[in-house]
C-alpha cells in the first residue's frame, strides 16, 4: 500500500505565506533599525495585521530566531574554523574581521552580537561558542607569545562589544572605518610595550550584566505586549 501524500490546504498555504512575508519584513527592518524595532511596523511592512504576527510567532525572541537562526549558525562554523588555525593570532584576527564585517553590514546582527538579548536559542549557543573561541585563541596566542599575558576572554568580549556598538554609526560616513579601530584594538593586545592594567578583568557574571546594559536593548518577551 503506497504512502498517502497530504495535500496542502489553502489555509495552510496562507499561513506559510504569511510566515515567510513576516520573516522577510523583519529581516529588512532589523537590518536597518535593529532588533528593537516595533513588531507592529514589521506586520505593516509584511502587509498583515498584528494579530497574524502573533499567531505565527509567540513574541520577539521567536521572530528573531526565525530571522537570524541560519546566519548565527554560519558564525558558529566560522568560530570552529578559527579555533583550528595553527597560528592562534592569525585565527583570532581572521575571526574578528569576519564578525565585524557582519556587524557593519547589518544592524540587527550587531544588536544580537553586542548586547545581552536573552531567549533566542541559536544566540545562546553562539554566545557560548564565541566565548569558547575567544578564550581558546587568546590562551594559545599568549602561549605563542603573540598576546599580552594579562588579558582575559572577558576583557576581549567587552572591548569588542563596546567597539561593535559604534560600528553602525561609523559606516554611514566611512563604511570600512571599523577596520582601523579593530586594528588599534588588536594592537593593544600585543605584548610589546604593554603596561600593567590598573583594574582586574570583569568576571563572567559582571560581563553578562554589562552586556545587558550596553546599548540599552530591552530583553525580548514572549507575550503579546511585545
Amino acid at each position: 500500500m503506497g504512502s498517502r501524500v497530504e495535500k496542502e490546504t489553502p489555509l495552510r498555504r496562507d499561513a506559510r505565506r504569511n510566515r515567510e512575508m513576516l520573516i522577510a519584513a523583519a529581516r529588512e527592518i532589523y537590518s536597518d533599525q535593529g532588533v528593537d524595532a516595533p513588531l507592529d511596523d514589521i506586520a505593516r511592512r509584511a502587509g498583515v495585521g498584528s494579530a497574524t504576527l502573533y499567531r505565527r510567532f509567540a513574541g520577539r525572541a521567536e521572530l528573531i530566531e526565525a530571522v537570524f537562526g541560519d546566519s548565527l549558525r554560519d558564525i558558529l562554523r566560522a568560530a570552529e574554523e578559527a579555533r583550528s588555525a595553527p597560528d592562534a593570532w592569525a585565527g583570532l584576527t581572521a575571526y574578528l574581521e569576519r564578525i565585524f564585517g557582519l556587524l557593519a553590514a547589518d544592524r540587527g546582527t550587531n544588536d544580537l552580537m553586542t548586547t545581552g538579548i536573552q531567549g533566542v536559542p541559536s544566540l545562546d549557543a553562539l554566545r557560548a561558542e564565541n566565548h569558547k573561541t575567544l578564550d581558546v585563541l587568546l590562551r594559545r596566542a599568549q602561549q605563542q607569545g603573540a598576546a599580552r599575558p594579562d588579558v582575559t576572554a572577558e576583557d576581549l568580549q567587552f572591548l569588542l562589544a563596546a567597539l561593535g556598538r559604534a560600528v553602525p554609526g561609523s559606516t554611514v560616513a566611512a563604511p570600512l572605518a571599523w577596520r582601523r579601530y579593530l586594528a588599534l584594538l588588536l594592537d593593544g593586545l600585543r605584548p610589546e610595550g604593554s603596561h600593567p592594567l590598573p583594574a582586574p578583568s570583569l568576571t563572567s557574571d559582571q560581563l553578562g550584566a554589562a552586556m545587558l546594559q550596553l546599548g540599552k536593548v530591552r530583553r525580548p518577551r514572549t507575550g503579546r505586549a511585545d
